[in-house]
């Protein structure tokens, strides 16, 4: 990036593609779990490509690369499965909590007493996510697609923190690539046991799990770690808490799923608390 400007224009645009991804959920009518194949697969191939035209070494896997993979596999087959299951804006808002996660965990792996402005964050991020169910019982698809969200934002949060100590080591590309790799080489076996009657790819479905893929996976990525040459940490984590909201103008959009107001209320929460579980996270 040759600006700061430039840098800004990226790293919003990677987040724009990191909600947009939300929207295949409801176009693809395949399973979470193929649906995260492809993209895994689609991804890994076209991170590869553009780490060896750029002459990056792209290392060699270990046991933690692996575990990695397999938690990425279940954030993003989580995160698929809450949008199918309700609207992308509940998916998405469920998966808004990870900065809250992040800075759980750290504070329980530091040994560290949560401050009153983390425990008010807690507590909006909870108030939020009360409002976006209007009825909690279990067969409630809203109250059924959040705490898929909200796994998917939990398994995130700890892929996240298991991946900040190594990452000034390996890149993030790297990184990347070969969590990619291990979670579709984890899918495979899943897919081929239980899923086989289910793995007939239309031209279109191909289309979009390319697009997913490449684009709103490895582009997004490559874009988004471009952009942190230029910028801070702290400007990348406020930026990233608009995914939601730029994932619910895209599905009103695309899809015609316009949020209520209880939704707008219950977002408007979260969003906040998120941006400022980043901000505290980064502060340490």
């Amino acid at each position: 990036m040759r600006s700061h400007s430039a840098a800004l224009v990226a790293l919003h645009v990677s987040v724009i593609l990191f909600g947009f991804a939300g929207l295949f959920g409801k176009w693809l009518t395949l399973s979470p779990t193929i649906i995260v194949l492809g993209r895994t697969v689609v991804a890994a191939a076209t991170l590869a490509a553009i780490m060896l035209s750029q002459r990056r070494a792209i290392g060699r896997p270990d046991l933690s690369l692996a575990i990695n993979g397999l938690i990425l596999a279940l954030h993003w087959v989580a995160f698929f499965l809450a949008i199918q299951i309700a609207t992308v804006a509940i998916g998405l808002l469920g998966f808004a909590t990870f900065p809250l996660f992040v800075l759980a965990l750290e504070r329980v792996a530091l040994g560290r007493h949560f401050s009153v402005t983390e425990g008010a964050t807690a507590i909006a991020v909870c108030a939020g996510l009360v409002l976006l169910v209007p009825d909690f019982s279990w067969s409630n698809p809203t109250l059924q697609g959040l705490a898929w969200g909200v796994l998917s934002g939990f398994t995130f949060a700890l892929l996240a923190v298991r991946n900040r100590a190594r990452v000034q080591r390996d890149g993030a590309l790297a990184l990347a690539l070969w969590q990619n790799a291990f979670a579709a080489f984890y899918l495979v076996p899943w897919v081929l046991t239980f899923e086989a009657s289910a793995l007939t790819l239309s031209a279109r479905d191909i289309v979009l799990l390319i697009v997913l893929g490449a684009v709103c996976t490895a582009l997004a990525h490559s874009l988004f770690i471009a952009s942190m040459r230029r910028l801070t940490a702290h400007t990348a984590s406020i930026i990233a808490a608009l995914e939601p909201v730029y994932g619910i103008a895209l599905a009103a959009l695309l899809l015609g799923e316009y949020p209520d107001g209880r939704t707008l209320v219950g977002a408007g929460l979260i969003i906040f608390a998120a941006g400022l579980a980043s901000r505290r996270a980064l502060a340490g």
